[in-house]
């Protein structure tokens, strides 16, 4: 089918492109990026005062199938995601079984090809079933298709065996997606460690057992000259380190998620067990912290680290609630109205931390709205206002912190290899 995007405002920093134009999509690529495009095409989309993007992908997502498909199932993730404007997703191997091994990793590819919704990306596990014990095998892994290794849920704990994870990715030029906790200080924790775990008398986790280990893997990466990519960073010490293992040429990259951008631990007043993730929600000033490097570059990447639980895991006491949150439907809307409409980042940027960067990190060809490239575009209206409500969420799981939110900014169009999904 071809596709004629009339009159929207692309941002496409890959071909380093800011402006009003037309787009024609034919047989599943973009043909010509051009003003006032004259042809024919089975479907017009007028997108006069409407923001272009190249497809977002989301490089951090558990789709939990194979194993919990009560929760979520690649079907309902992905469909939540194409809603949410994303046309990638990379699945987490925290599945059951792990995806450690090249069948579970083909199986992920053969469901969602059969699908043919949004692209999907398997992230193989760095060890055996998360356990931290012995190396998956890595080279199966990329040959089945992984993108990326990670025990995410789980940090590797053993020094060594993170060494060896770096030297073997090293050598496959893969990057390792790295879980930072040390475990040993946020044992049994709930929420962040600080004033207000204290008043509610809660235990914490402290923000130096995220920090210790981020500066653990990246002294690592520079030893092995590997690329490590820090995972769902949420506070200001990990932050100081990342910038400072850049300006060294450490081959690091990063990510945050919007709520670590827009929440903070003083939610967590309300006992309400959509507010409780990993790491946790932190300060003001970290939040504050993580604005300032998205902006300065020191984050590189937004990712939603989508969790769903199904209602009756969260449903109970905040101390015995499981870690996490959706984010699919929510992450442009919150990005809209709580970091571009206050001047924090501009479209272009976010173009950058949730296209362009990931598809470079993850070695795809993506990310770009240019000549010849596959037709994977988000087109999103800036100044729409809509309320996120329960019973219109596509993801099999309802646990979004955002549910009853009033947004400004939406997704309108999701078209993935020249498909258009409705949204």
């Amino acid at each position: 089918m071809d596709i004629l995007i009339k009159d929207g405002y692309i941002y496409d920093p890959a071909n380093r492109r800011e402006g009003n134009f037309d787009i024609l999509v034919s047989c599943g690529k973009i043909k010509t990026v051009a003003k006032k495009i004259k042809a024919q095409a089975s479907k017009v989309i007028d997108a006069r005062g409407k923001v272009i993007l190249p497809g977002l992908i989301d490089m951090h997502a558990h789709l939990r199938e194979p194993g919990r498909e009560d929760a979520e199932t690649i079907e309902t993730g992905l469909s939540a995601a194409l809603s949410g404007g994303f046309t990638g997703v990379c699945a987490m191997p925290n599945t059951e079984p792990c995806c450690h091994n090249q069948e579970v990793a083909e199986f992920l590819l053969k469901k969602a090809q059969v699908l043919g919704k949004a692209n999907l990306y398997p992230i193989g596990a760095i060890t055996k079933n998360r356990e931290g014990k012995e190396l998956s095998e890595m080279s199966e892994l990329k040959n089945a298709g992984c993108v990326a290794i990670s025990d995410d849920g789980n940090s590797v704990k053993d020094t060594a065996i993170m060494r060896r994870a770096l030297e073997y990715a090293h050598m496959l030029d893969m990057p390792v997606i790295s879980h930072c906790e040390d475990t040993d200080l946020s044992a049994d924790g709930v929420m962040h460690e600080g004033y207000i775990s204290t008043e509610m008398g809660m235990k914490g986790m402290p923000a130096v057992s995220e920090s210790t280990i981020v500066a653990r893997d990246l002294q690592l990466a520079e030893f092995t000259g590997a690329r490590i990519h820090i995972a769902h960073v949420s506070c200001k010490e990990s932050l100081d380190l990342i910038r400072a293992a850049k300006a060294k040429g450490i081959r690091v990259t990063s990510e945050t998620c919007p709520h670590y951008l827009v929440l903070t631990d003083e939610t967590v007043k309300s006992f309400d067990s959509n507010f409780k993730m990993n790491p946790p929600l932190r300060t003001e000033e970290d939040m504050k912290a993580l604005r300032a490097a998205l902006k300065d570059g020191t984050i590189d990447v937004i990712s939603t680290d989508h969790a769903p639980h199904i209602e009756s895991e969260k449903d109970v006491e905040f101390n015995y609630a499981p870690f996490g949150i959706i984010g699919f439907e929510t992450a442009v809307a919150v990005i809209s109205t709580d970091i571009v409409s206050k001047n924090i980042i501009t479209w272009n940027d976010v173009a950058e931390v949730m296209s362009n960067h990931p598809a470079h990190i993850l070695g795809l060809d993506k990310g770009s709205l240019g000549e010849g490239s596959d037709a994977d575009i988000t087109i999103i209206d800036p100044d729409e206002e809509w309320v996120y409500k329960r019973d219109e969420i596509k993801s099999k799981s309802k646990n979004s912190p955002f549910i009853g939110r009033k947004f400004k900014g939406r997704v309108k169009h999701t078209i993935v290899n020249g498909d258009i999904f409705p949204i």
